[in-house]
């Protein structure tokens, strides 16, 4: 239960944080700012201090920032020309430069890389002994034949590679996996496949190798900027084979988890320790810099995107062309992430 509290409380952090990098931009060039929600409605409590109202949520999963004049001109002024809040317009977003604009959109993917870089940094200085643990198992493969699962630690290989150059070594062999689950110590005889279609292991699972020697202070944090870099590489290389297998042959890339599967490895993880739980949140928050910096409709790459377009125009996009694009961006999100929880949902039976 503890494990699972502090899973929550730690992607929690790391959605309010995103919100956060919004918040404070907006503060800082003196917009108005509506709305600062911790956690997401039904409301428990709110307070208001200066124009801002600080609500507290019954949803602990992250949080919110209303900032005015978000939707653009048209949310600020009834059909008659009448303000609605009496704001004055130097305040509000839609009224800013365009270099403002991308301030404010762009600071809470600066706060997922910046919480990202300290976490991995901070398990440098921690320090933790190494480990190769299972993300995922495919459906139909040898691994989940024999029961392996995801958050399998396994023994006797440091690395990824070690153990891939073993596995490949022994195709069509049947070899003996020891695996650490929740504490316990627990063997599997797994034959690889000899033939393996592509994005398909051998084993049938996706690794990730976790550990690291202790580091001083100036070296974790020159080896954790290096290594969240790295990340961001990986992980937009990932998410264009995703849209790459979404669109050309209409499948989900193997190894790709949604929500319920990101929370599972977390709570795994964190069985292993609370080092490694840090390190997979600084991946999260890695992963969230990458995936809100896509220039695609409802992220906010995709509003940056919109406000590069309004600047080369010279005039902002109409009212109902920006809703219908950035309801389209936000359907296509949400069935991606639909059919991601239906696969995870699936992988835990």
């Amino acid at each position: 239960m503890l494990i699972i509290i502090l899973v929550i409380i730690g992607l929690s952090l790391l959605i309010l944080g995103h919100e956060a990098g919004h918040f404070f931009a907006a503060k800082a060039f003196g917009l108005k700012v509506d709305e600062f929600g911790f956690g997401f409605p039904p409301r428990a409590m709110a307070w208001k201090r200066g124009d801002t109202e600080y609500s507290l949520n019954w949803l602990p999963f992250g949080g919110f920032v209303k900032i005015g004049g978000e939707r653009g001109e048209f949310e600020m002024f009834d059909v008659d020309g009448t303000h609605k809040d009496g704001a004055d317009k130097a305040r509000l977003l839609y009224a800013q430069p365009a270099w403002k604009k991308s301030v404010i959109m762009l600071a809470g993917v600066a706060t997922n890389f910046i919480l990202g870089w300290l976490l991995i940094s901070a398990t440098l200085m921690i320090g933790a002994p190494k480990a190769l643990v299972i993300s995922n198992v495919q459906k139909g493969s040898p691994a989940e034949t024999v029961g392996l699962m995801s958050g399998d630690v396994i023994n006797g290989f440091t690395t990824a590679q070690n153990f891939i150059d073993f596995v490949n070594a022994h195709r069509g062999q049947q070899i003996s996996m020891n695996v650490l689950r929740s504490n316990k110590e627990i063997s599997f005889n797994v034959t690889p496949r000899v033939k393996t279609a592509p994005n398909e292991g051998a084993v049938g699972v996706a690794l990730t190798d976790a550990g690291e020697a202790r580091e001083g202070f100036f070296q974790a944090l020159r080896d954790g900027f290096i290594d969240a870099v790295a990340i961001l590489r990986l992980t937009l290389y990932s998410f264009y084979q995703l849209i790459k297998e979404l669109f050309v042959r209409a499948t989900l890339l193997p190894g790709v988890v949604g929500p319920v599967g990101i929370f599972g490895i977390a709570e795994e993880t964190g069985k292993i320790g609370l080092v490694y739980l840090l390190q997979f949140l600084g991946i999260i928050s890695l992963n969230l810099t990458v995936v809100n910096l896509i220039p695609f409709p409802a992220l906010d790459g995709g509003r940056f995107l919109m406000v590069i377009i309004e600047k080369i125009k010279g005039s902002a996009m109409s009212a109902k062309t920006e809703a219908w694009i950035n309801g389209l961006g936000f359907a296509f999100l949400i069935a991606l992430m639909v059919m991601l929880t239906v696969r995870d949902v699936g992988n835990l039976f």
